[in-house]
């Protein structure tokens, strides 16, 4: 997917992007994706990372990163 940036409709199509690129882990509540904001909830520590990881690796598949002093 292309995105050109400047354009007064960037917001919804970088959501789009983010639904498109974690529909399933959204779809089964483990993530939920807010344009830049990424929220994943899991009840153990090991889960929560396991699922950090497959959204980092997605993020990476896709050309596009974290930065980690804005990660909680």
């Amino acid at each position: 997917m292309v995105m050109f940036f400047g354009l007064t409709n960037l917001p919804a199509m970088f959501q789009a992007m983010m639904n498109k690129l974690l529909r399933d882990l959204i779809n089964t509540r483990k993530v939920a994706a807010f344009i830049d904001d990424i929220i994943i909830g899991m009840e153990t520590e090991d889960r929560h990372n396991e699922i950090v990881a497959e959204v980092v690796r997605r993020l990476e598949g896709s050309d596009l990163y974290v930065k980690p002093k804005k990660c909680k």
